[in-house]
């Protein structure tokens, strides 16, 4: 019998969700993880499913595909998934942009949280993916770090719900990270600009932020709970 934690990441094909995978790989675990487009190289231990977070059923259907396919309840979930779109003022920025963050970042985080808070196994963790803009305004992306503060009240709720089953659900909301979807767009000035957000003068990577992910999952984060833990290079 295989005695390894299942974990669950939704959005784990590449960038921090990728770093993610790998981490909880090497922490022991077997691991489920969804995409949207393009499946990753298989590996041993993986199981790949494409889902899209807008839909409720379809991530129903990737916890119930992972419990069949693996013989058990996820011991974790991480809620990954998201996206961005080109920032601008209020003023100016688009219904159509502000809807596709809206569905994703809001809805598609509901629809796995809701899941994993029914599904995740009694004892395990809920970790979910914001952005430390949430508490450094900037200017042009109001919009994106707001559906990230929606995605941690629902953390916070969550946390008081499920601790009675001891889930426990934090979030990890990390500065600038060198990702495709950091990259995308920005010019070499830019990304000059966001290296300087954090007194190392350098953005982070997919793999810090896993480990703290994979922290949080483990039992070494036994006491850490409703929390919203931030790496980010000092930048608040």
């Amino acid at each position: 019998m295989n005695n390894k934690p299942l974990a669950l990441v939704f959005g784990g094909s590449r960038g921090i969700g990728a770093a993610c995978v790998q981490a909880l790989l090497r922490d022991g675990h077997d691991v489920a993880l969804t995409y949207v487009s393009t499946a990753p190289a298989a590996q041993a231990g993986v199981r790949a499913y494409a889902a899209d977070v807008r839909d409720a059923a379809a991530v129903a259907r990737v916890f119930a595909d992972a419990a069949r396919d693996f013989g058990r309840a996820p011991h974790a979930v991480v809620a990954n998934a998201g996206i961005n779109v080109p920032p601008g003022p209020l003023a100016q920025f688009g219904d159509e942009p502000f809807r596709q963050l809206v569905e994703v970042n809001i809805v598609g985080a509901f629809n796995v949280l809701r899941e994993g808070a029914r599904q995740v196994a009694n004892g395990g963790a809920i970790i979910a993916l914001t952005t430390s803009l949430v508490r450094h305004a900037a200017p042009g992306l109001g919009p994106y770090s707001a559906t990230k503060a929606a995605v941690e009240c629902l953390v916070r709720s969550m946390a008081k719900e499920l601790a009675g089953r001891q889930v426990r659900v934090n979030a990890v909301a990390p500065g600038p990270v060198d990702t495709d979807l950091f990259r995308a767009g920005k010019t070499d000035e830019a990304k000059a600009r966001s290296a300087a957000m954090s007194p190392f003068n350098r953005v982070g990577t997919p793999e810090e932020v896993a480990e703290v992910v994979a922290f949080l999952v483990s039992p070494k984060a036994s006491w850490v709970h409703g929390q919203v833990v931030q790496p980010n290079g000092g930048l608040v």
